[in-house]
């Protein structure tokens, strides 16, 4: 489990590629203080587990389902990646719930300065859009973010100087492709809700006020 609050920017030293799969190496002398082998570390939002470290850096696996799903396929040595460890127990819950499991990619579409914050439009399929709520959560490549705006297959985020200083977003333009995660609570309530509805759709004598009491909202 992680938050979204990205820990360090890392470079990609190498990448090996083994049939469909790959291996790689990523220097991140910041977050390697406590590592262990088969940590999650979150590499621009996915989950990857360390196969084995140095004080300075750390290897991954990428599984070819990986590999198809999410951006990691077009990185290359020297590209920035953002990091972050695993959620600690006990620690500061600055972002929302993010499990490191990427739903899919979106493109950025337009990018906009407006005061000391940038503005990101990026499209995403349908299937993804559905759980885009204004003021609801998103992250991109790991990033938690506030969504500012939705319109037909698109949804607004807004960067503020920290954000852009401290993590990859600021490096990315028109035509960029990012790892997107939807926010996990309102997948949890779209699952809870369709495997109780009727078969014909018909949600009128489901949803009702004593049955969302019912079941703890």
């Amino acid at each position: 489990m992680f938050t979204g609050i990205i820990e360090e920017k890392g470079t990609v030293k190498s990448i090996r590629e083994t049939g469909e799969a790959i291996v790689m190496v990523i220097e991140a002398p910041g977050i390697l203080t406590d590592v262990k082998l088969g940590d999650s570390i979150a590499v621009n939002g996915v989950c990857l587990t360390v196969t084995s470290f140095t004080d300075r850096t750390f290897s991954v696996d990428l599984m070819p389902e990986t590999v198809r799903a999410t951006s990691l396929k077009l990185l290359k040595n020297g590209s920035y990646v953002n990091l972050e460890r695993a959620m600690a127990a006990g620690g500061r819950f600055g972002g929302h719930f993010v499990t490191g499991h990427v739903d899919g990619t979106g493109t950025i579409v337009s990018k906009r300065k407006e005061a000391n914050a940038v503005y990101y439009d990026i499209q995403v399929s349908g299937e993804l859009h559905k759980y885009m709520m204004l003021k609801g959560s998103v992250a991109v490549d790991g990033t938690s973010l506030t969504i500012f705006g939705t319109s037909d297959g698109t949804f607004t985020i807004s960067i503020i100087p920290h954000t852009i200083e401290e993590t990859i977003i600021g490096s990315r333009g028109p035509g960029d492709i990012v790892n997107i995660e939807t926010d996990m609570l309102a997948k949890y309530i779209e699952q809870f809700l369709f495997h109780r509805l009727p078969a014909d759709g018909d949600v009128s004598d489901k949803l009702t006020e004593s049955f969302l009491k019912e079941h703890g909202f």
